[in-house]
């Protein structure tokens, strides 16, 4: 009699850890969020819309963040840490004044580019309307100490006064914001302002410099 042919066993999905499975969850609903509000808008970014899109029910969006103000503040949270991370990948050791700003701006600009940035610019403004203008709050003082912490890595060696690195911090993220505003309203369409762009990388170096 022949022997019965056995089928190969098909190796077994490794189990994943509770906390993988919580880490995967937020970062569906976190996505959802920023699709959301770059497919219909800040207005029409409801639980419904959001459960939708994340596949989850809105218990389990409870679960993790609280309320909608608590996934709003997690959507920043995530959008500045990607901010950081674009920096912190740049090696700077051994590169010219010239070629640390021109990475600087290059990465800081392609966030200001991205949807995580104009979910998070369309997030604050809402919160303008809502509550005006009020003193610094815990999260915008921990995304200016995590900015100056890059800004100081890359440009450590400049010899200006800290007030005047401090000018230079806002005077960036001025031009960057303007130019990813700009480009919200122009639409789908709108091309990079690489003019603009340049003029911030000269303006940079020679500032740096101390001239």
């Amino acid at each position: 009699m022949a022997s019965a042919r056995t089928s190969p066993r098909a190796p077994k999905r490794a189990r994943r850890s509770h906390a993988e499975r919580t880490a995967e969850t937020r970062a569906k609903i976190l996505a959802a969020v920023v699709e959301c509000i770059d497919a219909v808008g800040f207005q029409r970014t409801t639980a419904v819309e959001i459960t939708r899109r994340a596949g989850v029910t809105w218990g389990a969006v409870q679960h993790h963040f609280g309320d909608k103000d608590g996934i709003l503040l997690a959507v920043l949270d995530d959008s500045f840490a990607r901010f950081a991370a674009r920096l912190a990948d740049v090696d700077v050791e051994g590169l010219s004044l010239e070629r640390r700003v021109e990475r600087f701006v290059e990465r800081a600009a392609e966030h200001f580019a991205s949807r995580e940035y104009a979910s998070t610019f369309e997030i604050l403004l809402d919160h303008l309307r809502r509550d005006g203008a009020r003193p610094e709050t815990s999260w915008q003082l921990a995304m200016s100490r995590a900015w100056d912490r890059e800004w100081r890595r890359f440009f450590a060696d400049a010899r200006i006064a800290r007030r005047r690195h401090a000018v230079l911090q806002r005077y960036t993220i001025a031009v960057l914001s303007g130019l990813a505003s700009t480009r919200l309203l122009e639409g789908p369409s709108a091309r990079i302002r690489a003019d603009e762009l340049a003029l911030l990388r000269d303006t940079l170096v020679r500032e740096l410099r101390g001239r």
